[in-house]
């Protein structure tokens, strides 16, 4: 008997993947977020994954929630057409941003610093963060 189960939309998973980023990044739970939505926490995993499509009214209350524009969920989805004019769009390759932000070190190093406030100990910690990088190489 062939699996007979429908593959999640690109779309839907790219959105989902942004939205555990973000809440992520405020340090928000599965479970905090669907309390604030009215909604389990599993319900919140099967967004996250893509299982589930969010519809638009949820995911203007969820942009509202983490603080973000709609427009946040669908920067770099794969097959959205972009109709900005190329003198002022970012760079697509920015996605190893969101790969880093995603990964476990990527998530500590960015609360850790954005708790640091004095600028110039921020500054001197990127400074030393690109010399060891430089070691590297």
């Amino acid at each position: 008997m062939p699996e007979n189960k429908k593959k999640p939309n690109p779309v839907d998973i790219h959105v989902g993947g942004r939205i555990r980023l973000r809440r992520n990044m405020l340090g928000m739970s599965q479970e905090k977020l669907g309390e604030n939505l009215g909604i389990t926490f599993q319900q919140i995993q099967k967004y996250e994954k893509g299982t589930n499509r969010v519809g638009a009214s949820r995911l203007q209350a969820i942009a509202t929630i983490l603080g973000v524009p709609v427009s946040f969920f669908f920067e770099d989805a794969p097959d959205v057409p972009d109709h900005t004019s190329a003198g002022f769009r970012e760079d697509n390759s920015t996605s190893y941003v969101v790969d880093f932000l995603n990964s476990a070190e990527g998530l500590q190093l960015n609360r850790a610093f954005v708790k640091i406030s004095d600028p110039k100990v921020r500054r001197k910690l990127v400074d030393l963060v690109k010399a060891l990088g430089d070691e590297e190489a």
